[in-house]
């Protein structure tokens, strides 16, 4: 958790000094890039806001997406963008209250023929499971997928479990998510990865300067969630990749030219839920090569008072 010290919740990563080669346009780099994302939240923490949820989506620039709507049949509908190829989501949440998002490991090889991060999510909004038996659950399946962060959590109910399969050949942790700000980026909740610290400096400083005020989802996407500013190559984390492929994902907002294609920052999604259930979802999307925004308001269905 995020507070007048930044905390941290793992082990910390080692560092090491970079040697100074080419740019990535001239690397090579032997993993195939991949959605990797990073989100900051204040959960049970705000005087207005049981939660305020800030996510970038980073991706191929070519690759389908939907921008955020409803989707899905009957009562099991699904508001949150959705990746085409894949079918599944990076963030949804649902009218009884349910929220899943979920960021990606930075690693140096995936696996072959691994099962499709992308449906983690929809296996806890399309039923009706606690978010401590779906983490469960994955977790048992862990080794299946490729390297994940996931965050479930049942808004009616205060409850939020992070689920993570990663370090390697280890068993996967089950954590639940404390009151306060945090940062998940492409390693373990907190981790204090350079982008992850700044991020929660700013978000926390933003907040410190409206005080009680209400803020406005676009101000706050354009002012912490669009910064470029990139790590020092020696301060980078040590996770087997190319150092150059490292220093292209240290910015909050990411663009990078790729032998694929240009990569980066797809989506800002700022999720804004007050404790009468009142949810805002706001969304900067690039739709062929143009920005656009819009916002959907909806009520969450909170348990009858007894």
């Amino acid at each position: 958790m995020y507070g007048e010290k930044y905390q941290v919740n793992t082990q910390p990563y080692t560092r090491r000094t970079v040697a100074k080669q080419g740019s990535y346009l001239e690397a090579r780099s032997k993993e195939p890039p991949e959605a990797m994302c990073i989100a900051a939240w204040i959960w049970q923490a705000h005087p207005q806001h049981q939660l305020l949820l800030l996510l970038n989506r980073d991706e191929f620039h070519s690759r389908p997406t939907k921008a955020v709507g409803w989707w899905g049949e009957g009562s099991m509908k699904i508001l949150g963008g959705r990746d085409v190829l894949g079918g599944g989501t990076w963030m949804g949440s649902t009218k009884d209250g349910r929220l899943a998002f979920l960021t990606n490991v930075l690693e140096p090889d995936a696996m072959p023929g691994a099962r499709t991060r992308g449906d983690l999510p929809l296996r806890f909004l399309q039923g009706n499971k606690s978010p401590l038996e779906v983490a469960t659950e994955v977790a048992k399946e862990a080794d299946e997928y490729n390297g994940f962060n996931l965050i479930l959590a049942d808004l009616t109910r205060n409850v939020m479990v992070y689920v993570s399969n990663r370090p390697k050949g280890q068993p996967a942790t089950i954590q639940l998510v404390s009151p306060g700000l945090h940062v998940l980026s492409n390693a373990r909740l907190d981790s204090p990865w350079q982008k992850a610290i700044r991020l929660g400096k700013n978000f926390r400083e933003f907040i410190r300067k409206h005080g009680d005020d209400e803020v406005e989802a676009k101000d706050i996407a354009d002012r912490l969630m669009t910064d470029t500013t990139r790590a020092d190559k020696d301060r980078l984390p040590n996770t087997g990749c190319d150092p150059n492929w490292e220093h292209g994902l240290s910015s909050i907002f990411i663009e990078v030219q790729t032998d694929e294609g240009l990569y980066g920052t797809r989506s800002t999604a700022v999720l804004s839920v007050n404790y009468d259930g009142e949810a805002s979802l706001y969304e900067k999307y690039l739709e062929s090569g143009i920005w656009k925004n819009h916002t959907v308001h909806y009520q969450i269905e909170l348990p009858m008072r007894t």
